[in-house]
């Protein structure tokens, strides 16, 4: 018997030695070792069982079968309890009294009397057809009387008249006959199908209550497809909105939905399509306020199977009732196309009658603001489209040949250096002398706001072209720690008012709050653009100042509230829920200068983005409406450099190099001439100048060798050609 045994495990061939200090188990004796096994094989046969069990029934293809089997079960089942409900409440009271509950639940006195006046109709006229019951039987066994000897008199006479036309008595009964055979005709065929009509009832009723509960999904939500129990494309409904408030975590409104039974509906007004998704007004119940519901929008969200912002919840006029737009499984991830100053090259600007082009509302309909008389703030977290949302407005306004720009980018890094001969003042930094120049700027046009403002006094009809001073990282300026030196009388230099800092002997701050002031009545507006906005780096008066406020998204609400002021962000606006990244150029937008719906004090819009090169291009176009708009740079260039020597220099031996990097050589050859402001812009301008210009290769931009030197040669000809002449 040893000698067929088949040990699972070797034996070691050289056991180990015992330890020092411990004891060494006494021998096995013969016999009475114990088998060594794999471990699945020491396992309880019930334990293996169960495993193989689970994992057939956890199979795919196992639990699909499954669920497929229940889910057209309970549509049966299902359906019987709609239909079962249907028949109970045509022949009873049910709907009315159900209803009343509902209107009494939403506190409305009015349709709950009306209800049950509906009610107490359907109970008499129900009387009446009971108490014509009772009488039913012998009215209807005299009608049959009459209609059988009417019947038969009718067809004697027909014999009769058939009879005297072919002169043969035995026609009297020829009709009488005839329909005596078509009744037994009409039994016979009975008679044959009654038996399988018998047979297929049962699966024809069930094939009905199927289909009813196939149609209401009428199944657990574990037994449905996978596409509709994740919501995938799932339709708003009235159900569907009610069961997502009933679900919502309020108390008091899951106990009146509960009251008001299925009639929960009866809290919504119709549900209207709206641009990429739909729109609900729903009226709360008594006792449920309109911030409960605002402060669960995610949860909202989840249980109409959307993402939190796919939902928003503003609040119209009418008292308990919040607006619901509920938009398309992903539709606010698609872009919403290029701007229509990109696409008409005809289009011209108005600033006093005109709107400009931003974008589109949640509902797809153009969105256009009207900027006349009204200053202007956009802010959100950086990199989110702040810059690009404020240049499209410049842009389309430069189209106005009468507007007047100066503009101080305190970022510098090209953003607004297509507004060169467009801009009367442009200076491109973020250094502190930048601020200081900036600033300057702004009191300028201070300055400039006054004089108009006299000459109103002497001359009530005198008109000014509009001028629209525009600081985009105005943030810079405010956290600007510089201070106006000045020297005494004893020659002395010391520090006087800061430029920066958000109290009254700020220079940028009280320059910033004048022209909040009075600018508007002659036409001196300020626009700014500035980044998560604190008391700090944008002070509330200065903040508050702003006819139209905008928003990208932000981090809280508190920084919400600073940028769009609490009467929006009360009423539902929320670029603190905006995504990070994802919802790039979406801001929301409180102001009059734009369409909204009434009652509503703020807007989601969509902006479109124009980028470097669409915007050069619609720079040009506002260029040459003007005539020779020379713009003034603060920070003048080393005139003593020779641009575009430089520019051969840096190339050196290389056919070609990509423009980033000769900015960067240029950079590192001269920083106090090729700072900041020098952009691939500057740089194209350069080279067209001579004739020349970048050129794409693989998508990127590059520098030619071979063109910047045919552009010396060019240039060094007609230098010699004019001193010739």
């Amino acid at each position: 018997m040893s000698e067929n045994v088949v040990r699972l495990f070797k034996e070691p061939t050289n056991p180990p030695e015992p330890v020092s200090g411990q004891q060494t188990p006494p021998p096995t004796q013969p016999g009475t070792e114990k088998p060594t096994t794999p471990l699945t094989a020491s396992q309880p046969l019930w334990v293996r069982s169960g495993r193989v069990v689970r994992a057939t029934v956890t199979h795919p293809h196992v639990s699909g079968t499954a669920r497929l089997a229940a889910r057209h079960s309970l549509y049966v089942a299902g359906g019987a309890r709609i239909v079962t409900r249907r028949v109970w409440e045509s022949r009873t009271t049910a709907r009315y009294e159900r209803m009343m509950r509902a209107a009494e639940a939403a506190g409305n006195t009015e349709l709950a009397a009306e209800w049950e006046e509906r009610g107490q109709r359907f109970r008499d006229a129900r009387h009446r057809r009971r108490m014509d019951l009772l009488t039913a039987p012998a009215d209807a066994a005299r009608g049959l009387a009459i209609g059988t000897g009417m019947s038969i008199g009718a067809l004697v006479a027909l014999g009769v008249v058939l009879a005297i036309a072919n002169k043969d008595v035995t026609d009297v009964m020829t009709p009488l006959m005839a329909v005596v055979k078509l009744i037994k005709l009409l039994i016979m065929i009975v008679t044959v199908v009654w038996g399988p009509l018998v047979s297929l009832a049962p699966f024809l009723a069930l094939l009905g209550l199927w289909a009813v509960g196939a149609h209401q999904k009428a199944a657990p939500q574990w037994a449905l497809p996978a596409n509709v129990r994740d919501g995938e494309g799932e339709p708003i409904t009235p159900s569907i909105v009610v069961k997502a408030l009933r679900d919502l975590g309020v108390a008091t409104l899951r106990n009146a939905i509960k009251e008001m039974g299925d009639a929960g509906a009866s809290m919504l007004g119709p549900i209207r399509i709206a641009g990429c998704g739909v729109e609900v007004d729903v009226t709360l119940p008594s006792g449920v306020s309109t911030n409960e519901i605002q402060g669960r929008r995610r949860k909202l969200a989840e249980n109409l199977s959307r993402h939190e912002h796919e939902v928003f919840i503003t609040i119209p006029p009418a008292a308990r009732t919040v607006r619901l737009w509920i938009a398309d499984s992903g539709a606010l991830d698609e872009p919403i196309g290029p701007s229509p100053l990109v696409m008409d090259e005809t289009m011209t600007a108005d600033y006093k009658k005109g709107k400009a082009p931003w974008g589109q509302d949640l509902r797809g309909d153009a969105a256009e603001l009207s900027v006349y008389q009204r200053h202007l703030l956009i802010t959100g977290r950086s990199n989110q489209g702040k810059t690009a949302a404020l240049r499209a407005l410049a842009l389309w306004l430069a189209l106005d040949r009468s507007v007047l720009f100066w503009i101080a980018d305190l970022k510098g890094v090209g953003d607004w250096s297509m507004f060169e001969g467009i801009a009367d003042v442009l200076i491109e930094g973020p250094s502190d002398d930048h601020v200081i120049q900036a600033t300057e700027m702004v009191e300028a046009a201070v300055e400039e706001m006054n004089r108009r403002i006299e000459v109103r006094r002497t001359d009530p009809a005198a008109t000014f072209p509009p001028l629209i001073v525009t600081v985009d990282e105005a943030q810079v300026a405010f956290m600007c720690p510089a201070k106006t030196t000045y020297v005494t009388e004893k020659g002395q230099v010391k520090s006087g008012a800061p430029y920066g800092g958000s109290k009254a002997d700020s220079r940028y701050f009280m320059a910033a709050r004048k022209i909040h002031n009075q600018g508007r009545a002659v036409d001196v507006l300020l626009w700014q653009g500035t980044q998560d906005p604190t008391d700090q780096n944008l002070p509330k008066l200065v903040r508050e100042g702003a006819h139209t406020r905008a928003s990208l998204v932000l981090g809280t609400e508190s920084q919400a509230r600073m940028a769009l002021g609490d009467k929006a962000v009360d009423d539902g606006a929320a670029p603190h829920l905006l995504r990070q990244g994802l919802d790039r150029g979406t801001l929301v937008v409180a102001t009059d200068g734009i369409t909204m719906p009434p009652g509503q004090s703020s807007l989601t819009v969509r902006t479109h983005f124009i980028d470097d090169d669409p915007a050069a291009e619609i720079a040009a176009r506002a260029r040459a409406l003007r005539e020779g708009v020379t713009t003034l740079r603060v920070i003048e260039q080393d005139e003593t450099r020779d641009a575009l020597t430089d520019v051969a220099a840096v190339l050196r031996d290389e056919p070609k190099l990509r423009t980033n990097e000769v900015l960067k050589r240029l950079h590192a050859l001269a920083p106090d001439t090729y700072g900041d402001q020098w952009t691939n812009d500057r740089l194209k301008r350069l080279l067209e100048e001579h004739g020349e210009e970048p050129k794409k290769s693989h998508g990127v931009m590059v520098l030619h060798r071979d063109h910047v030197l045919r552009a010396l040669a060019r240039r060094d000809e007609n230098g010699s050609a004019s001193a010739a002449g």
